[in-house]
């Protein structure tokens, strides 16, 4: 197959972002449009795709809610507290709807098909419900209900990937980029919504995803994120019936150039094969970082979760990873606990976490999602305390984990892309590593964000790298 084209997290400082477009609508039909995302990068790259689509409306884009003529926020169910967030900024959107009847309110995302019936008829906070696949539906959807209809289209699609769309960018450094690969999921955890609320896995068209990042780097991008619920499972055939897999996909996007660097997010335990690794080691602009969830380290609640490997099979990985790639920076998700966990289960998940000594984390306890299989299938009885006590161990291990995988790079040079000036001090640029660690250093004025730097790591905090220029 000639591919020779011209050259997945939560992230907490995003949740409830407002999205704007950075350059003024051409056929503008004097509307605006607020849009506002909470949950995964997913989430926040399908509101790429719905600005992009209502921008080819007329619609522009706001900061302020109050002034917006269309209000759609994005919408996340993994986690019980994203889904109170959501409600609690749905009666604030009401009130201001109750100023300005003409408001169009709706609900976007994973929470859409599954508390639909809530939204428009019980709680009645919404004129419109869209699911992730019913995108293209929008402009239908917003004319029906400018006609006094509340509107619905939550179905879930085998076919859709939104590959012709060209997201446009929004609130975008001109540097990072997300990519959407594939979307659904099939794998069926018992702890997860998201097969339910994104349907079945599909893979998008291998063509568009590496035009997309062409396009992206000659445009100033340095940074491509691929992703994916389980990138490693992308699996497109063309119309000659030749299969391109994740690995075949990771080598096309390294090969536009060496000076973008490629990541990726999320990685299943169950698929992530040695033929990726070998791949990364390939290619020096494929960023030496893997998130590789776990969510427990006993076989028995793996095979509760259905999460289709046991604890061998997960260090068998890790030992491949280590073998393959050393020094590669290993992040993962672990849910403490789940239905049934005993105290030597529990302790189970903390030998696993001494045995990797993980990068980063994001840690939660158990919250039962309603429609889940384990919601069906298993008691949530694991008292709250107990919960939060595993859940504090879990934190303490991982945050001295963390340090130690930082105080190991003092001493070493990093390549870092220079993104934005340090929070903290205007005189410091701050950048991501290689391996995905926040490095900041003393602005340099030979140098400016987009650009890659060598940083010589003089220190750490708990958190972040610190150092100098060098070279």
């Amino acid at each position: 197959m000639n591919l020779d084209l011209p050259t997945s997290k939560h992230d907490e400082s995003r949740q409830g972002e407002a999205l704007v477009l950075d350059k003024p609508v051409l056929k503008n039909n004097g509307r605006k449009l607020y849009i506002e995302s909470y949950g995964c990068a997913m989430n926040f790259s399908d509101s790429e795709i719905v600005a992009s689509i209502l921008a080819d409306q007329g619609f522009e884009t706001t900061l302020d809610f109050k002034e917006a003529d269309v209000v759609f926020i994005n919408t996340c169910s993994i986690r019980e507290n994203a889904e109170q967030r959501v409600r609690n900024r749905l009666k604030e959107f009401k009130v201001s709807k109750q100023r300005n009847p003409g408001m169009v309110v709706g609900v976007l995302g994973c929470m859409a098909e599954r508390l639909k019936a809530k939204f428009l008829e019980e709680e009645k906070l919404v004129d419109v419900v869209v699911g992730p696949d019913a995108y293209r539906d929008l402009p239908n959807l917003i004319e029906q209900v400018d006609s006094g209809q509340k509107a619905v289209n939550v179905l879930l699609s085998r076919e859709e990937t939104y590959a012709d769309i060209s997201p446009v960018r929004l609130n975008s450094n001109g540097i990072n980029a997300f990519v959407s690969i594939m979307r659904g999921c099939d794998n069926m955890c018992s702890f997860c919504v998201v097969p339910f609320t994104r349907g079945r896995e599909r893979s998008r068209d291998a063509f568009s995803i590496v035009k997309e990042c062409a396009d992206l780097f000659n445009a100033g991008y340095k940074e491509v994120t691929l992703l994916g619920q389980n990138v490693d499972s992308y699996k497109w055939t063309n119309e000659d019936g030749i299969t391109l897999n994740f690995a075949g996909l990771l080598e096309f996007v390294a090969l536009i150039n060496p000076k973008l660097r490629v990541r990726f997010s999320t990685s299943h335990p169950k698929d992530i094969t040695d033929e990726v690794l070998f791949t990364m080691k390939k290619y020096d602009n494929i960023c030496k970082y893997i998130h590789l969830p776990v969510q427990s380290g006993n076989s028995r609640i793996l095979e509760l979760m259905n999460r289709t490997y046991d604890r061998p099979w997960y260090m068998n990985r890790i030992d491949a990873i280590r073998r393959i790639l050393p020094g590669c920076a290993i992040s993962t998700d672990v849910i403490t606990g789940f239905c049934s966990e005993t105290e030597e289960e529990h302790q189970e998940t903390l030998s696993m976490m001494d045995y990797v000594q993980y990068d980063f984390a994001y840690m939660f306890m158990y919250s039962e999602r309603p429609g889940t299989l384990a919601a069906k299938r298993y008691t949530d009885d694991i008292p709250e305390d107990v919960k939060g006590h595993r859940l504090r161990e879990i934190v303490d291990k991982q945050q001295a984990h963390s340090h130690l995988r930082l105080l190991e790079q003092i001493g070493q040079v990093q390549q870092v892309l220079i993104e934005k000036r340090s929070k903290k001090s205007a005189l410091d640029y701050s950048g991501r590593s290689d391996k995905n660690a926040t490095v900041v250093f003393p602005a340099d004025d030979r140098f400016k964000p987009g650009d890659y730097v060598n940083v010589l790591i003089e220190k750490c905090t708990t958190a972040t790298l610190i150092g100098k220029i060098v070279g």
